[in-house]
């Protein structure tokens, strides 16, 4: 074997050597690779499972920061109404103070005014005597001379002074520190943090059949389409009954009569976030119109006025409710062209009326009504063929129609703040996202 032999051999031997190792990196690198690849799936499942967490938590600090001027508005009135018993109990006491100066005062006056007769009796004799005295010196009869008896000494002796002292009037001094604890307390601003354990929820995954029939249809007592619908937490379905003037509850086959009623008619209604049932009554000639909310078949509230005045239009015109996420009231009204929002305690917070808009040129006719996550009040108007979207205060934040909407009417969000739009006209189901 020659020389040149020899080196074509070493050649072809170091040519296959690298060619195999070459293979044993590309399988350590295709392996690295496919385990790279699963555990940065497996962070990505990880993730999807985590992020709704930080969804949920983001959503929860913006609820309380958008509770913020709510509840210190609370606090300020719990002072303000503080302030208001500390002015009546001062006032109390500076009145019963007048009061007991104004007695001194008459006693003052008696004690002076005794006095002053007494002196002004002796003034009288001395003037007699002196009137006595006159006569006898002018007269030259015998027996007066000589029986007469000196009044000077009488006289002479003078009255007691009497000294009445001015009552006082002596002020404590205010210390600063004593005063503070009369009116109470304010325990500052603490914070502090809670460790967050993550938790995998649960999802169910297996899938549920559709039934070939629905299970049960329910009967209206009196034969007559419902008013409204409503279900509750615990899948207890409720409805009004116009006809009868009753509200009902059906809860494991089985409809009882939850809300009698007496001059007037149950229409549409929501469950609160509270579970209790928020009823709008109109009255039976159709002049009035009120909410009531129930708690089970007790009357907790009644909303009708505000300073007097109706809130709400007093015809049969179609009204819809429903509850904001911080326990406002909405109301579409239709008869009125308004939306009216009342606070948990009825108190009116703004009716809205509209947003001015060269393109919206027919009267507001707000139908439909919902509310999401952040609060926001949707209200569908099918004059328009548009959905207005405001904040929780009532300000206008845009419209939604560019969707081709036509005569919206009902609205729903679902926990995605979803909306789902039925127009009425078209007999269709609309899914819109608005929000990012």
């Amino acid at each position: 074997m020659n020389e040149r032999h020899i080196r074509e051999q070493d050649v072809t031997q170091q040519s296959n050597q690298r060619k195999k190792e070459t293979g044993h990196e590309y399988l350590r690198l295709q392996e690295l690779f496919t385990k790279s690849k699963e555990s940065i799936g497996k962070d990505k499942e990880e993730l999807d499972r985590i992020s709704p967490t930080y969804e949920e938590i983001a959503i929860e600090l913006e609820e309380q920061i958008a509770n913020l001027d709510r509840e210190y508005e609370k606090l300020t009135t719990e002072m303000s109404k503080q302030r208001e018993e500390l002015h009546r109990e001062v006032d109390n006491a500076i009145n019963q103070m007048i009061n007991e100066i104004g007695e001194i005062k008459v006693k003052h006056h008696s004690i002076l005014k005794e006095h002053l007769d007494e002196i002004k009796q002796v003034q009288s004799l001395m003037q007699k005597a002196l009137v006595s005295l006159n006569e006898i010196v002018e007269s030259n009869e015998v027996l007066p001379t000589i029986h007469y008896s000196s009044k000077v000494e009488e006289f002479s002796k003078l009255p007691p002074k009497v000294n009445v002292s001015m009552p006082k009037f002596i002020p404590k001094q205010i210390v600063r520190e004593e005063f503070s604890s009369l009116i109470g307390k304010l325990i500052p601003l603490s914070t502090t943090l809670e460790e967050r354990v993550f938790t995998v929820k649960k999802t169910k995954t297996s899938a549920r059949e559709l039934m070939d029939e629905p299970e049960k249809t329910i009967q209206t007592k009196s034969g007559e389409r419902p008013s409204d619908i409503a279900v509750d937490i615990d899948g207890a379905l409720f409805y009004s009954d116009w006809k009868t003037s009753r509200v009902y509850k059906v809860k494991d086959n089985q409809t009882q009569e939850l809300i009698k009623v007496q001059g007037w008619k149950p229409k549409q209604m929501c469950v609160t976030s509270s579970g209790e049932l928020l009823v709008i009554m109109l009255s039976e000639y159709e002049t009035q119109v009120k909410v009531v909310r129930y708690s089970g078949s007790t009357i907790k509230q009644t909303i009708q006025f505000d300073n007097g005045h109706p809130l709400y239009s007093g015809n049969h015109s179609i009204k819809f409710i429903t509850e904001n996420r911080n326990q406002d009231i909405c109301v579409a009204d239709l008869g009125a062209g308004a939306v009216v929002v009342v606070n948990e305690v009825g108190k009116l917070l703004f009716r809205y009326t509209g947003h001015p808009s060269p393109s919206k040129n027919k009267p507001f006719q707000p139908r439909g009504i919902t509310t999401d996550s952040q609060r926001h009040i949707l209200i569908s108007d099918g004059g328009n063929h548009c959905i207005h979207i405001l904040n929780a205060d009532g300000l206008f934040l845009r419209y939604i129609d560019n969707c081709d909407l036509n005569d919206p009417w009902g609205l729903c969000v679902d926990s995605n703040d979803s909306l789902f739009v039925c127009e009425f006209s078209r007999g269709s189901v609309k899914k819109i996202k608005y929000i990012k």
